[in-house]
């Protein structure tokens, strides 16, 4: 009898049935870099697998059926000798879904006030956090909002407030910014609702209170009506945030865009990134890297303030991710498939 890592070698169909895998999805995993055959014939194009292959194959396919994204498959591949670190990559996606579950609860909250509001009229909420973590946290996220008058719900800013944490999220389709603030006290259910983007929180010490009812959403008193349609699922968007990606100074990124110039693409000034062989972030526009609008980089990192922040590169077709203690932005990523040419 054939083991998990004994047995021949096999075509691309023999692994597809033996691992749970389509043969659509083994190409697609190849092409992606997450896991590919053992030897491509050059006049052919035969796939052929090793033995020992069948059991990565399997594991591939258990942690796509748990919806485990692309780059976490990557990382549990790299590192799957290495117990420690495979333990912290599942516990991470699994903290994931459960926050995905709690906000499906939160969603959930509001069906009967949706389906019948003069007969369930909504219950209050009142969340209690500091003042200045949330003004930040709304500052780091303003560059993010949407203007396309199509969709009036960008327009705004999703206010997801939890039992332990309030989180704000702006989108206009072409990236994306995710920011926190500590909850202090909630009064009532978990809700969601989007609150005009220029909602002011005074940035004193000490905290405030911000009320969710029927009337709209209520800041020191001043009531603003919530913004109407389904604001994107940002939570399957982003990235794993295993502590991976590259250490980089604000300062010392902004002076490498300016230096460096940037490649135009599609009527856009493109900055291409890339990681040299010491593992830096590099900006050369003549690079085959990764692509992405240099206004929006730039307001993204402006957004999370000086210091450190962390740059993840996940492939020319991946989005950028931009980390920084207590928010994040995430960049889609411009093709570089016309003719490169710097700008100063």
């Amino acid at each position: 009898m054939e083991s998990g890592t004994g047995g021949s070698w096999r075509g691309i169909g023999a692994m597809a049935r033996a691992s749970g895998l389509t043969v659509s999805a083994l190409r697609f995993y190849d092409g992606a870099g997450v896991f590919g055959p053992a030897h491509v014939d050059p006049h052919s194009g035969y796939r052929r697998y090793a033995p020992d292959q069948l059991v990565v194959a399997r594991l591939v396919a258990s942690l796509r059926r748990v919806g485990m994204p692309l780059a976490g498959i990557r990382e549990v591949l790299e590192h799957r000798h290495d117990p420690d670190a495979v333990d912290a990559l599942l516990a991470g996606h699994l903290h994931r879904l459960e926050q995905g579950v709690a906000a499906a609860r939160r969603e959930l909250s509001t069906v009967r006030d949706l389906l019948a509001p003069e007969e369930n009229p909504m219950t209050p909420t009142t969340v209690t956090v500091p003042a200045s973590a949330l003004a930040d946290a709304l500052r780091a996220v303003r560059f993010a909002v949407g203007s396309d008058p199509e969709l009036p719900v960008l327009h705004g800013i999703l206010l997801d407030v939890a039992a332990d944490v309030v989180t704000v999220v702006a989108t206009d389709r072409y990236r994306l910014a995710v920011a926190t603030a500590p909850v202090r006290a909630l009064d009532g259910p978990e809700r969601a609702v989007v609150v005009p983007a220029d909602l002011a929180v005074d940035g004193r010490a000490g905290d405030v209170a911000i009320r969710v009812d029927d009337a709209g959403v209520s800041v020191d008193g001043r009531t603003r009506a919530v913004l109407e349609g389904t604001f994107p699922d940002h939570r399957r968007l982003l990235p794993a945030g295993t502590g991976g990606g590259v250490a980089v100074d604000a300062a010392e990124l902004r002076a490498a865009v300016a230096a460096e110039g940037t490649r135009r693409v599609a009527d856009a000034d493109v900055t291409v990134l890339t990681v040299d062989a010491a593992g830096r972030i590099v900006v050369d526009p003549s690079a085959d890297g990764v692509g992405v609008n240099a206004e929006f980089l730039l307001e993204a990192v402006d957004a999370g303030g000086a210091g450190q922040l962390r740059l993840e590169l996940d492939g020319p077709l991946a989005p950028v991710a931009i980390r920084f203690a207590e928010s994040f932005s995430l960049l889609m990523p411009v093709r570089l498939d016309e003719p490169a040419g710097a700008t100063p």
